[in-house]
């Protein structure tokens, strides 16, 4: 899954509105316009590929490709959206805000972030992709969730966030 994939599996799964998005982006540090917007949400082209099973995304000319940064900047706009801006405590060291340094932590601070965003617990996220048919353990979960180079940190695949957002799908559009 590439970054735009991501943004419009997210937009589906939690029906959030072309102004939300612009909102959500602003909070998160980013000015975006609509017209970017549009060409971020454009759906690629799928080819399959005939040895192999997943399909590979060719993107539109007229796409416009959301990279890592604007992504986590979406992610962290996200979080204040639901949960409001947090002011730091006086004396309080500043947190890391942004969390992927190359393509194999996406997924991972994807997954930390919508929890952190939608106030979700473990169970909350296991019963999410028990919805759409993955099994996980909660040592599982805790590994995934972890910060890079903890003892137990595991860098996800596709598979979690591709299912996880799956799993947010059905939870909230069948509300």
């Amino acid at each position: 899954m590439n970054n735009n994939d991501i943004l419009i599996r997210l937009r589906y799964a939690l029906d959030i509105k072309d102004i939300d998005m612009l909102e959500i982006f602003k909070l998160g540090g980013i000015t975006v316009t609509r017209e970017e917007l549009q060409r971020m949400l454009l759906k690629p082209k799928n080819v399959s590929n005939i040895d192999s099973d997943e399909d590979e995304f060719i993107a539109n000319e007229d796409m416009k490709k959301c990279n890592n940064y604007m992504l986590e900047s979406f992610l962290n706009g996200f979080i204040i959206f639901k949960r409001g801006n947090q002011e730091s405590k006086p004396g309080e060291p500043e947190k890391q805000v942004f969390l992927i340094k190359d393509n194999k932590a996406v997924n991972n601070v994807l997954l930390k972030k919508l929890k952190i965003a939608l106030s979700l617990t473990s169970e909350d996220m296991l019963d999410i992709f028990k919805v759409a048919g993955v099994k996980l353990s909660n040592s599982e979960l805790s590994s995934v969730l972890r910060r890079e180079g903890q003892r137990n940190y595991k860098e996800c695949g596709d598979r979690y966030p591709r299912n996880f957002l799956k799993g947010l799908a059905i939870r909230y559009r069948n509300k």
